[in-house]
């Protein structure tokens, strides 16, 4: 099977790791349980997960020149991600992302907050070669934590060459006209879809209104993300459900939705069905939020498929 070409255009986030058993209430300060560093960014997150599930990646964004850059490119070329289009901002530094982790007996629960640095210095010149290039990919994966301008000009050159087009739009923002008509999948979690739609998602009612309501936005393909319950989407005129993997230690959350995108685009531009490839990329989400750290904590196709066989989960397609 020829590995499919995912082109990401997005993030880099140096994440700085600190758990404890409870969040501190505003002016507290309790103690913490472990610190760490690792390399994260939904852009560059998604691009390392589809490169470590077989696809050929190439990542677009933009980094400081500083010890985090060097190293945020690094795990990138590391887990096979073609970084030669990733550029060093000489005015800012590279971004970094303060995860706090509540870790108790039952849960673990994350707060991030993303310090945008260079993500923010992307200019129109920076990626204006795409626009003669992008005709080579099989898709295209873009989030929310680069410029605005810059996703709206990547997804116009997409559509007008026929690419298809992944928007997870995460941190949420008001996503413009010019954007959604020229997006071809969507995937807000619970949250996410009340703030585009201003419907609140709690059944399968509200999930099928507010399909139905991002659907007329002009966005062809509707996945609504709910965390531990898996994600919903349309089909045969009701909401389907691909149920998340359950009996799995959860330590860490943090990169779960970018491994979600990072699978699900690979195994869709690998020919896969909707509904198998929404089953592989809960299998991988699972993998990830059993470890720590954002790219750390993605997992390779052996270890997706072996959990998907021990699971009793066909995985004939990659026998194929």
């Amino acid at each position: 099977m020829k590995p499919p070409r995912i082109l990401v255009v997005g993030s880099f986030v140096m994440d700085l790791i600190v758990s404890t058993s409870r969040f501190p209430n505003k002016g507290e300060t309790v103690l913490g349980l472990t610190y760490q560093t690792a390399p994260g960014g939904k852009g560059a997150n998604q691009a390392v997960q589809a490169a470590r599930l077989g696809a050929d990646v190439t990542m677009v964004g933009k980094v400081g020149k500083d010890a985090f850059g060097d190293a945020l490119i690094e795990s990138a070329r590391a887990s096979g991600v073609n970084v030669s289009h990733v550029l060093r901002s000489v005015t800012q530094p590279s971004a970094v992302g303060n995860v706090q982790l509540e870790v108790t007996e039952t849960s673990t629960n994350n707060r991030i907050i993303v310090v945008s640095g260079a993500n923010m210095d992307i200019t129109p010149d920076d990626v204006a070669f795409l626009e003669n290039e992008i005709d080579q990919y099989d898709m295209v994966l873009l989030q929310l934590e680069i410029p605005m301008g810059i996703n709206c000009l990547v997804a116009s050159w997409a559509k007008e060459k026929g690419v298809p087009v992944m928007l997870n739009c995460a941190p949420i923002a008001p996503i413009p006209e010019e954007l959604k008509r020229n997006i071809t999948f969507i995937s807000p979690n619970e949250h996410e879809a009340e703030i585009l739609t201003g419907i609140a998602v709690k059944d399968d009612a509200s999930i099928q209104e507010a399909i139905a309501a991002i659907k007329q936005m002009g966005i062809e393909q509707v996945l609504i993300t709910l965390g531990s319950r898996g994600v919903a989407y349309e089909a045969d005129g009701g909401v389907v459900y691909s149920p998340a993997l359950t009996s799995l230690n959860v330590k860490d959350t943090t990169a779960a939705g970018d491994s979600f995108v990072g699978a699900f685009c690979t195994a869709m531009t690998m020919g896969m069905p909707l509904d198998k490839a929404l089953t592989f990329a809960n299998h991988t989400a699972a993998l990830t939020v059993s470890r720590m750290g954002a790219q750390p904590s993605l997992p390779t196709l052996d270890e997706v498929l072996a959990l998907m066989r021990a699971r009793g989960t066909d995985t004939s397609f990659f026998a194929e």
